[in-house]
């Protein structure tokens, strides 16, 4: 590689870290620029999971302050998206990414849009939910899980609603608690991946990089910017994603 490819991937990288921690929407910057520098699809979306842990420990490092006293909510929303990555990788390695490529346009598009509206409900009391609610939100949350060791596309974002609507918790800690869990998910794929598939070490390393530094200062812009632009922000990227989702699945 060239240094103005390593540039390229760091900067890349950041932009990637960055959307990650904010807006979970990595793939908007850091999927497009491995095709970029020549990596096959495939490859490019397994390289990208590599370096995509990194966005989770440099957001998680940042948010000490606001993961402070809800770690054990971690631990316990981790279980249900781990053991769904691992089942989503089994289903990718059994058929092809095809199944899910038709649906996922308007799986994002309506994360979008509750993401908007899932704002307006934080005056509800979570722990008031009748119980079969809770068990729907938290299978629906294993269902994540593979869909992430599955696909990925936008994940952490529907992830986000699960949560805005499992818990009265603060945005912005919803928010870290999304990037903590999501990242185990991503690393229970990437080894399972290490064995099963290829990974572009080389050029996963100045991405990853990029990313751990997008990943850290994602949570401090969080702090110093109101709730609702922010919302408004990652749904606008939904709708967009979604958008480039359908056009690949449908129109190519």
């Amino acid at each position: 590689m060239t240094i103005w490819t390593v540039i390229f991937l760091l900067l890349g990288g950041a932009a990637g870290g960055l959307l990650s921690s904010v807006a979970s929407m990595a793939s908007l910057a850091s999927y497009p620029v491995l095709l970029a520098v020549g990596i096959p699809p495939v490859f490019a979306n397994v390289t990208n999971d590599a370096a995509l842990i990194w966005t989770s420990i440099g957001s998680t490092v940042s948010s000490t302050k606001e993961l402070k006293g809800h770690w054990k909510q971690v631990w316990f929303y981790t279980i249900f998206t781990v053991v769904g990555s691992i089942l989503g990788c089994i289903l990718l390695l059994s058929f092809p990414p095809k199944i899910f490529e038709k649906a996922v346009p308007f799986f994002i598009a309506f994360s979008g849009l509750m993401i908007i509206v899932s704002g307006k409900h934080h005056s509800l009391n979570t722990k008031a939910q009748p119980t079969w609610l809770k068990i729907i939100y938290f299978l629906a949350l294993l269902i994540m899980g593979m869909y992430t060791g599955y696909f990925g596309a936008a994940g952490g974002v529907i992830v986000l609603v699960l949560l805005t609507y499992i818990t009265n918790d603060k945005f912005i800690v919803i928010n870290a608690i999304k990037n903590v869990i999501c990242g185990f998910a991503n690393l229970v794929a990437l080894i399972i991946f290490m064995f099963t598939s290829h990974i572009y070490w080389l050029q996963a390393i100045p991405l990853a990089i990029g990313m751990f530094i997008g990943g850290y200062i994602g949570p401090a812009i969080l702090r110093r910017v109101p709730e609702k632009p922010v919302r408004i922000f990652i749904a606008s990227l939904a709708f967009i994603q979604a958008g480039y989702f359908f056009y690949t699945a449908y129109l190519q």
